[in-house]
């Protein structure tokens, strides 16, 4: 079956009405839709139509939306319901629209005789190889099932680790962008009007005001230029990164930023360890693993340094002994990698590095909740307490004058 738009109307009430249906052809979606009592006025399929070409291109498949797919699909390939099967009811539960449609696609490929991991493996932009080689280690071992409920367990945790940062975020964010806002409107209406007020009398400004006085000017006359500035700032700073020596330098830098860049190598740490746990579990062979694992971390300082290490289990040296030269791997880590691949148990010590590092990571995103609130309180009011005196100090001196 495949996915059509349609756009009909009803015969009886005349309402216009649109969306999608899954048919086995053009002709019977057709069939499908004069049976519910609609008259065809557009019917294109999925792929050829340019709302949803559209749509499909700038709608993001997100990891809750990945989780809730891969757990329903564990669920059904556990009842021995076909694959096919499972996905045609998947499209029909499916919410997000350029999901709705890969797995459309997906099912027609298998229903052609592809294999899941190969049907998957068309959809790059949705499911990583990551996802197909576990999948098809699922395929190979007989467990497909149970690597579906593993898979999305991992990628479940995942979406809770990035949740939790985020929210952390939003409160510092929010109270700074508010105050950036009422500073903007402060600047641009009311300083203006103060400003002809305190010329016309005379009165002497203290420095606070004079500053004020002349960034209202700034901005007033020379936004065009801050709008530029910003603008290519951002344009030159995506370009930078997109070089390759650009994204190592802010990669680097990342680790180096006090606080923040502990946060940032306990996740990568914990993304590595998590994803080569899967993909271990899964039946994949560990220099695959570390090669698949490059690709997941999104920092090309840690991204070469697996590639390091898999060369060097290539030329059969252990997993450990590029790690425990590293200074971006705690001891602790390729310490306990160590032992693992000595004892046999590299998937059991990876998990529990996932779980240590797990916790860490909540823990210092629970310190930064409790430091940021009186920081921010503290910018705020110096922020504010600033803009007042400003303000206020002229008016006094001028009402001190009469």
């Amino acid at each position: 079956m495949t996915i059509y738009q349609y756009k009909a109307h009803d015969k009886e009430t005349n309402q216009k009405m649109k969306g999608l249906i899954d048919a086995e052809s053009e002709k019977n979606a057709e069939e499908i839709l004069s049976e519910r009592n609609l008259n065809i006025t557009y019917l294109k399929l999925g792929s050829e139509s340019s709302e949803l070409k559209f749509i499909y291109r700038f709608n993001k498949v997100k990891s809750k939306d990945l989780v809730i797919f891969f757990r329903q699909f564990a669920v059904m390939i556990g009842a021995n319901i076909p694959i096919i099967r499972s996905l045609r009811i998947l499209i029909e539960q499916t919410e997000n629209l350029k999901l709705k449609i890969a797995i459309s696609e997906i099912a027609d490929s298998i229903n052609n005789g592809s294999r899941l991991s190969e049907a998957l493996a068309e959809k790059k932009e949705i499911f990583s190889k990551f996802y197909i080689n576990v999948i098809r280690s699922g395929e190979t071992s007989g467990k497909l099932d149970e690597i579906l409920t593993y898979l999305a367990d991992e990628i479940e945790k995942d979406y809770d680790m990035n949740s939790k940062i985020k929210n952390a975020m939003i409160y510092p964010a929010f109270i700074v962008a508010g105050l950036f806002i009422v500073g903007g409107i402060m600047i641009v209406f009311v300083v203006p009007k103060l400003t002809s007020i305190l010329t016309e009398a005379g009165a002497q400004l203290p420095l606070a005001t004079r500053i004020l006085i002349g960034t209202s000017d700034f901005f007033i006359n020379f936004w065009w230029l801050i709008i530029s500035v910003i603008v290519g700032s951002i344009y030159a700073f995506k370009m930078y990164v997109k070089n390759e020596e650009g994204k190592q330098n802010i990669d680097s830098l990342k680790l180096k930023v006090p606080i923040f860049g502990k946060l940032f190598k306990y996740i990568y740490i914990v993304r590595f360890s998590r994803s080569m746990n899967t993909l271990i579990t899964g039946g994949v062979t560990i220099s695959r693993s570390l090669k698949i694992a490059s690709d997941i971390i999104d920092n090309s300082v840690y991204k070469d340094l697996i590639n390091k290490t898999s060369e060097a289990v290539d030329e059969g040296n252990p997993i450990s002994s590029v790690f425990i030269k590293s200074k971006e791997i705690p001891k602790m880590v390729s310490q306990m990698m160590t032992i693992g691949e000595k004892t046999g148990k590299l998937d059991d010590i990876l998990s529990n590095v996932s779980k240590f590092y797990t916790r860490e990571i909540n823990s210092i995103i629970g310190n930064l909740m409790t430091l940021m609130e009186p920081l921010v309180m503290v910018v705020m009011g110096v922020g504010v307490g600033i803009m007042i005196a400003a303000i206020i100090l002229p008016m006094y001196n001028l009402s001190s004058q009469f």
